[in-house]
């Protein structure tokens, strides 16, 4: 039996969860029911993040005591938790003893081995990062590299972790073991961090400025750090020091989940930690992508946070998880809007699923008193959707080993789609009509084996739902829950003689509603502010150009930029499409060009290209496309537009 150890990043209990706490809990929600589904020995593990100055901000903000702010908060997460039907097997919280008593072992082996030490510290502190800068890392003067906010200067005593003496070792690691940090770009962005000298990392902060963490034991007037004592939950909560047997058991398997946003801290400092620990490295430390909002990241001062509980309470709770885990392909950014939500569920699971369910249902009840039928003498085209079910079957298998879970879910909807297809040509209303009852349950027992197929591969998805469809169409309560890959191959759910029953609608479709609170109407404009807008646009109005031709400034609006090609691949079921990662010198985006026709991927990657910069996202094939490549095109062919001769950095700007 294989073991399986899944974490998501232990949340801030400074404010409320949004989307992409959401995300990467349901993502590890989906990957732990999966392995339990397969036989392994699965644990899941989340939890919450209680100390440090963000934490103890929030605090004093809300006038109560940091312990206070954590108790309050961190029931949040615990009831959107449960709303959201995640499974985790534990949820630990960095306050807890259990928690910080290995905290303190650890801090005092290190300090006994003269790997922490005391020294001056000289920097800049970013709060919303709780993280130290030097000068040379900052952006636009004093600014965090990471959030771009400002940063605050310091100056203090402080203890300092040897991390630069494991800096060439880590190197070497990540280059021999490729699984150890996925997406393999992420993998480079880690090793492109660690080109520049590897410094000591500041693991205390003095009580005198920030008094709420865990004392270091070897000197009463500090606390610990808060990225080194959280980090060390993953090895706390199942057992590292205190149950030696069960940390054996889970390590091995184990899989960290995190957002983008804190790669250098799983990828280089947890790390680092677990070498002077003598421990062995994850299995896999795993970053996705954000979510993005009007083609932003969300923001709490922009006002574009999605609540994840008002989404589940409007449009279901299975629905809400489908969307996160179809819309996104791990690794990337994607795009949230409810337009974006109303579509996919009104596409995938009302029109195409939803369909198929009351199709084979109501006929089967309709024409056989509810009773799954025998299947009569098959033909090619009956053996034909089953061969493509089986197929899906493989597609989901690969794609979920390969962390692309949303390639695998469009597998199962691709399937679905079939065998609507599949109906509309052997017309089984038709064959009820005309009394050909034999090849009637050769249709719907076929689509049954369909529908028994696709319910077990959403089945970690969308648990409810599924086990409501599994149990409408007969199957029995052991194999409602029995949705490994390997029961599923078999085929052996769906029994001639098993009674199914009518269910309303699974996915009624939905009118797009607005998620959040109604946003107050602006009041209307007076009447002299409405002169004054009419008076200053008759002012400003602009010259009349012959039709075709545009001013300078307007051309001057385009940003054209040379980008390098990181990265290209086909997206499924898009023949014309092909899906780019770009560098831009000062960032790295995903475009979507219609260029698959006439390049292969691999002769795209390490090209520089000419893009349209500063085109308003849009989403193309079901990716958000941050940008427009230029090509020429004629009945020839079509080739990349690029710069004549040399070498030129990516971010180039062109005019």
């Amino acid at each position: 039996m294989d073991t399986f150890y899944v974490t998501t990043p232990i949340y801030y209990v400074n404010d409320k969860p949004h989307i992409g706490h959401a995300y990467t809990t349901v993502l590890a929600d989906v990957l732990a029911r999966c392995h339990r589904a397969a036989g392994d020995d699965t644990w899941f593990l989340t939890g919450t993040d209680e100390h440090g100055q963000k934490v103890e901000k929030a605090a004093i903000k809300n006038g109560i005591t940091p312990i206070q702010q954590c108790d309050e908060t961190v029931v949040r997460f615990q009831e959107l938790w449960k709303r959201l039907g995640i499974s985790n097997n534990d949820f630990i919280r960095t306050t807890e003893p259990r928690h910080k008593d290995i905290v303190q072992k650890v801090l005092q082996d290190l300090y006994d081995r003269d790997l922490i030490y005391k020294s001056e510290y000289e920097g800049h502190y970013c709060v919303p990062c709780e993280r130290f800068f030097t000068e040379k890392d900052l952006v636009d003067g004093n600014c965090c590299p990471d959030c771009k906010r400002p940063t605050e200067p310091i100056v203090e005593s402080n203890y300092f972790f040897r991390m630069s003496q494991y800096q060439d070792w880590l190197i070497q690691y990540i280059n021999e073991h490729p699984d150890f940090i996925q997406p393999a770009f992420r993998a480079n962005e880690t090793l492109g961090f660690l080109k520049k000298p590897l410094g000591d990392l500041c693991i205390s902060r003095p009580k005198s400025r920030m008094a709420w963490g865990i004392d270091l034991p070897f000197d009463k007037d500090y606390v610990c750090y808060v990225w080194f004592d959280a980090l060390l939950n993953y090895a706390s909560a199942i057992g590292y020091l205190a149950n030696d047997e069960m940390f054996r058991r889970y390590w091995k398997g184990c899989m960290h989940l995190i957002g983008k946003d804190i790669l250098t801290t799983h990828t280089v400092y947890w790390p680092t930690m677990l070498k002077a620990m003598n421990l062995p490295m994850p299995k896999t430390i795993f970053a996705h992508g954000w979510w993005l909002v009007g083609g932003g990241k969300m923001s709490k001062s922009v006002g574009n946070v999605v609540n994840p509980m008002d989404m589940a309470d409007r449009y279901g709770v299975d629905a809400f998880r489908y969307f996160l885990l179809a819309e996104m392909t791990p690794g990337n950014d994607a795009s949230f809007s409810e337009e974006s939500f109303a579509k996919r569920f009104n596409n995938d699971l009302a029109n195409d699923l939803g369909n198929l369910v009351s199709r084979v249902v109501k006929l089967t009840v309709k024409n056989f008193d509810g009773v799954i039928p025998e299947a009569g003498e098959l033909e090619d085209i009956d053996r034909d959707i089953l061969a493509k079910t089986q197929a899906a079957i493989d597609e989901f298998e690969q794609n979920l080993r390969q962390m692309k879970l949303d390639r695998g879910i469009a597998a199962a909807i691709n399937v679905v789609r079939e065998t609507n297809k599949y109906f509309e040509v052997t017309a089984p209303w038709a064959l009820a009509k005309a009394g050909n009852t034999a090849r009637l349950g050769s249709v719907l027992y076929t689509a049954t084996h369909v529908l028994a197929v696709v319910s077990g591969l959403l089945f970690p998805v969308m648990p409810e739902k599924m086990a409501d469809l599994r149990r409408s169409i007969g199957l029995s309560e052991d194999a409602v829950n029995k949705t490994d890959l390997a029961s599923l191959k078999n085929g052996e759910d769906v029994k001639p003689g098993s009674k199914m029953t009518d269910l309303p609608p699974l996915f009624p479709r939905i009118q797009l509603e607005p998620c959040c609170a109604e946003k107050a109407a602006a009041p209307a404009p007076k009447k002299e502010e409405k002169a004054k807008d009419a008076k200053s646009k008759k002012e400003k109005a602009p010259v009349e150009l012959p039709e075709g031709l545009i001013s300078i400034d307007q051309f001057f609006k385009t940003q054209l930029k040379t980008a390098k090609i990181l990265e290209a691949e086909h997206i499924p079921n898009k023949t014309r499409l092909l899906k780019l990662k770009i560098d831009l010198g000062t960032e790295q985006r995903q475009l979507v060009a219609g260029i698959a026709e006439y390049y292969k991927p691999e002769e795209l990657i390490g090209r520089t290209i000419i893009v349209v910069a500063n085109l308003a996202p849009a989403v193309i094939g079901g990716f958000e496309s941050r940008g427009m490549l230029l090509a020429a095109k004629n009945e020839s062919g079509l080739k990349l537009v690029t710069v004549d001769g040399g070498e030129f950095a990516p971010g180039t700007p062109i005019g």
